[in-house]
């Protein structure tokens, strides 16, 4: 099995990809960090990660040749299974309001609004306890009280409430996980939640949707 996680010059992919190399390893899982759209398009899962502003990532991704077009054949057309991280789960909108309206890739219905947490620090920084609001084998293992790391300013705010798998409470609801189908999307950062995210990853290479 080979996982491509994706490269578009959107942070460093070095944590991530010892986080799945190392839950890999009981998976047989090859792990390649790839900026080539033929590895991609070959690959068994694909993972799209990213850091910083969605425009900007939404820019990058459309600066490498052939790239969005490939994820986009493989996922929605062949079923691949996905997993979208940070602002790389946040592409998968309908649209980002960062900044500027931005279109992002329509995988799951939604919008990419400002945190509205009155009275506390934005952004969302540090370890907060998940809610799971859908059972999903991705979140297998994982139970309400669970913490996860995030860092993140926006949130997916998903039209169809089943789409939403868990959240936190920080001044109100902010979705955590996202998913339909093959697809799937964490806001916060498994590579850095430790046994949680562990468990994520290892729950994500042995998904067969």
């Amino acid at each position: 099995m080979r996982v491509a996680l994706v490269d578009y010059d959107s942070g460093n992919l070095h944590s991530a990809e010892k986080a799945f190399q190392l839950m890999g390893r009981d998976a047989g899982a090859e792990v390649v960090v790839t900026s080539d759209p033929e590895v991609a398009a070959r690959a068994d899962r694909i993972v799209l990660p990213g850091d910083g502003a969605f425009p900007a990532c939404r820019t990058a991704l459309g600066e490498v040749d052939g790239m969005a077009e490939a994820i986009q054949d493989a996922v929605i057309t062949r079923g691949v299974p996905f997993m979208g991280i940070c602002v790389g789960m946040q592409m998968l909108a309908t649209t980002g309001h960062e900044y500027r309206e931005t279109p992002g890739l329509d995988w799951i219905g939604g919008e990419i609004r400002a945190i509205a947490a009155p009275g506390l620090k934005v952004p969302h920084m540090g370890w907060n306890d998940l809610v799971i609001d859908r059972p999903h084998p991705v979140l297998e293992g994982i139970a309400t009280g669970d913490h996860a790391y995030f860092v993140h300013s926006w949130q997916f705010q998903v039209t169809d409430p089943a789409h939403l798998l868990a959240h936190v409470d920080y001044g109100g609801a902010v979705t955590a996980v996202v998913g339909r189908d093959n697809i799937v999307g964490t806001q916060f950062h498994p590579e850095k939640s430790q046994a949680v995210g562990l468990r994520l990853i290892a729950n994500f290479l042995r998904w067969n949707p």
